[in-house]
């Protein structure tokens, strides 16, 4: 057993476990912080890829500006169980049929699905200069479109936010 298969199997425990305490902590400060803890074993996990670009931009995106957004946002709500209005029971059974048709519709997924083995030579698939080569020459368009899309969402929230 290799290093990087001890790796692989401490970074995908460590996620797995983070994205349990995610769920099951009733502290929304501490879902924050699990949620943090993913992203980072996620971003472990793009390295051992080698696509050392995405595992940066997950951990500067969002493990950094929107997980510590989130935790001001809830710390600034004080949130707490005594102010949390009781769901009744009809939100959760949709709660739970909506969540076993996910699950379903993944199970369902898993089936289909084939694994393929990269060839040697796609090694270097992940690095950066590939990535943009193929950002900027196949997919030239929708990044274009994407970007204006983003403009014109950042023009709409100035409006929507400025008083009169």
């Amino acid at each position: 057993m290799g290093i990087y298969e001890v790796l692989f199997w401490f970074l995908t425990v460590m996620a797995i476990s983070c994205a349990l305490g995610v769920i099951l902590s009733r502290n929304p400060v501490n879902s924050v912080l699990f949620l943090i803890a993913t992203f980072f074993a996620v971003s472990g996990h793009y390295i051992l890829l080698n696509a050392q670009f995405l595992a940066i931009v997950n951990i500067i995106v969002y493990a950094g500006a929107i997980m510590v957004l989130f935790l001001f946002v809830i710390m600034l709500m004080n949130l707490n169980a005594d102010t949390e209005p009781q769901k009744n029971r009809l939100v959760q059974l949709a709660g739970v049929i909506s969540g076993g048709a996910l699950f379903l519709v993944v199970l369902a997924a898993f089936r289909t699905t084939t694994v393929s083995v990269l060839e040697q030579s796609a090694t270097d698939i992940g690095l950066i200069k590939n990535l943009g080569k193929t950002l900027f020459t196949q997919f030239v368009l929708p990044f274009e479109i994407s970007s204006v899309l983003f403009l014109s969402a950042m023009i709409g929230a100035i409006v929507i936010g400025k008083k009169e």
